[in-house]
């Protein structure tokens, strides 16, 4: 069985199958910034892309990401460490206060923006809905997933010309 994660192919025999996806992604591959929270798939903590669908891992097991992409928050950011867009925007807005919730916020808006690259203030609310955060009150996450959109259309834009 091969998963692509963040870009890196990864055999696995059999025996991993059953593993859960969040669990081999912290304790194997050694990417913790995707988060145990519930562990039922409710808060959105663990939330990584499949596909550029955003996903609770740790309501998959490994068989269900076969042959797919997975991209975690560490995947995100760009080779020369600069942050990607979204993250950028989440801290400049001060969506950011524990982080807990962070990793999976970001990953939700990610592949929302994908979907939606000019979305309302409440289309953002519903993005998220899904992604519980007990600490900014919410106001800030749209802020920055508003901001986001702006700076990545804007280099859509600059790209295409």
């Amino acid at each position: 069985m091969k998963i692509v994660v963040n870009g890196s192919v990864h055999e696995l025999d059999s025996q991993h199958c059953d593993m859960k996806l969040s669990t081999w992604l912290r304790e194997d591959l050694g990417l913790t910034g995707t988060k145990l929270g519930c562990d039922i798939g409710v808060c959105g903590s663990c939330t990584v892309l499949v596909d550029n669908k955003a996903v609770r891992s740790c309501k998959l097991k490994l068989k269900d990401v076969a042959e797919k992409q997975v991209i975690t928050i560490e995947g995100l950011t760009p080779p020369d460490g600069t942050l990607h867009p979204v993250q950028q925007a989440f801290v400049d807005a001060g969506a950011i206060q524990c982080g807990f919730c962070t990793p999976g916020m970001v990953l939700s808006a990610f592949a929302f923006l994908l979907e939606n690259p000019n979305p309302s203030r409440n289309e953002a609310r519903n993005a998220i809905k899904g992604n519980i955060c007990r600490c900014t009150g919410y106001q800030q996450i749209i802020d920055a997933i508003l901001q986001a959109a702006r700076i990545m259309r804007a280099e859509n834009q600059s790209q295409t010309k």
